[in-house]
């Protein structure tokens, strides 16, 4: 065998199941499946097979062919979709490791030969990654958005006008000799501008993407002994907090995570907020405050039965809290003039009474928050990267108008183009040349 190793591994979960399915992706896939099934089944069909290596018949399978580059790696590939007992799969997958050239794949292989072959973009492949991770419906959009091509459409159009403005300034720079078009700076500037105002359109849009991907963040925040804890394994439904008469119990933030109207929420349980001379306690209430701070939502338990509490907490409230009196069932409510928090809620986390209004509050807060299209937006990366290119384009728009600096402008076009390929993973100077020699014919 010659070339890069053949890969193959186990594409459903670990454990037993009805079904097995084995990818293996590499020039020697098709030898492979001679070895195993004794024939070469049409491609894109799915075929019975008894499947035997050395001598010992492994399961009757399906086995399933697609050859390159027409197929997720862009490589020759094969299927086969076994019996999900240990045993099968164990057994083939020994099988597999002891033909030469052929070797386990390593996390993500698949998909990095896909992006190696062109199959598609760096977008792209995250949409796959993201769309695997999915676990609430406007997760699964998201992703599928990403996957589709969407972003990546997108800054694939943005590329192409970069490209174009500086394909002319550079003409203009290099081929000054030629019958050019006279101020080639202008309408490049002009670009920017526009091309400037869509990008941070889309930075502007409060992180909707990210959030969506990672989870609306919600922070539990209060004084000791106020039921934070007892409101956390409320929501959720199990004890992941322990819960406990004594002050001070919590001291480490404790995260879970639910699905609330479609959305991925992440919620954080801290360590009750008091003046403490433990420094465990300190370092844990400094950590409260800190997670409270970068929070989404922040919920503050008050004690119904401790209604002077309000007083050493009125100064946190803003309209990214939620005012939750916990122990109703002891005590009602406190009367406040206005909190200005987002709501005010009186809930038992003991008997469960204003659990559901207080689920409601909280997923209207993250459908006001996420709710729309699939955000372009959904990394940190993707974010960075935006980011640079419209601080480039900031540059070219404000360039001083001076005669001969176009190679300035230039420069700061080619920098917003790198950003803008950082996203996708492909960065193609050859472009560039393209367009020169298509629009102005230099050199006829």
């Amino acid at each position: 065998m010659t070339g890069p190793d053949t890969i193959f591994a186990l594409s459903t979960p670990q454990g037993r199941g009805g079904i097995a399915v084995i990818r293996i992706s590499g020039h020697a896939a098709d030898t492979i499946i001679r070895t195993l099934a004794g024939r070469l089944p049409p491609p894109r069909r799915a075929s019975l097979a008894d499947l035997t290596f050395q001598g010992e018949y492994l399961d009757r399978a399906l086995v399933l062919r697609f050859p390159g580059p027409a197929s997720f790696t862009g490589e020759d590939m094969a299927e086969l979709h076994l019996h999900g007992g240990l045993a099968v799969i164990s057994g083939v997958l020994d099988a597999l490791a002891m033909i030469p050239g052929c070797r386990l794949a390593e996390p993500g292989e698949f998909s990095r030969r896909g992006f190696d072959q062109g199959r598609f973009d760096l977008v792209e492949a995250e949409g796959i990654g993201d769309l695997v991770n999915a676990e609430t419906a406007a997760q699964r959009r998201q992703a599928l958005a990403q996957m589709g091509g969407a972003f990546s459409a997108t800054v694939t159009g943005w590329a192409g006008r970069l490209k174009h403005a500086l394909a002319h300034l550079e003409a203009a720079i290099d081929f000054a000799d030629e019958d050019l078009p006279g101020d080639l700076a202008a309408p490049a500037i002009a670009d920017s501008i526009s091309l400037a105002e869509e990008i941070n359109h889309h930075l502007a849009d409060g992180r909707r993407g990210e959030i969506t991907r990672n989870g609306l963040s919600v922070a539990i925040i209060g004084p000791p002994n106020s039921g934070k804890s007892s409101l956390l394994n409320a929501l959720i439904r199990r004890d992941a907090a322990i819960v406990s008469a004594i002050a001070g119990t919590t001291r480490d933030i404790i995260e879970v995570h639910l699905d609330l109207g479609g959305f991925a929420v992440t919620l954080a349980d801290t360590a009750g907020l008091r003046t403490s001379d433990d420094p465990v306690e300190q370092e844990g209430i400094i950590r409260a405050r800190a997670r409270a701070d970068r929070a989404d939502l922040r919920l503050l338990v008050l004690d119904a039965t401790a209604p002077d509490d309000w007083d050493s907490f009125r100064d946190l409230v803003d309209e990214r809290m939620i005012l939750v009196w916990n122990k109703s069932d002891l005590a009602p409510m406190p009367g406040l003039d206005d909190t200005g928090a987002q709501a005010v809620l009186a809930i038992s986390a003991q008997t469960g009474a204003g659990l559901a209004a207080l689920e409601t509050a909280i997923t209207a807060a993250a459908t006001a928050r996420l709710s729309g299209p699939p955000a372009l937006v959904t990394r940190a990366r993707h974010r960075e990267a935006l980011t640079d290119c419209a601080q480039a384009l900031d540059r070219v728009c404000h360039a001083p108008q001076i005669e001969g600096r176009a190679d300035l402008i230039a420069e700061d076009l080619r920098l917003a183009l790198r950003a803008l390929g950082r996203i996708t993973g492909r960065v193609d100077v050859e472009d560039l040349l393209d367009v020169i020699f298509r629009d102005f014919c230099i050199g006829k």
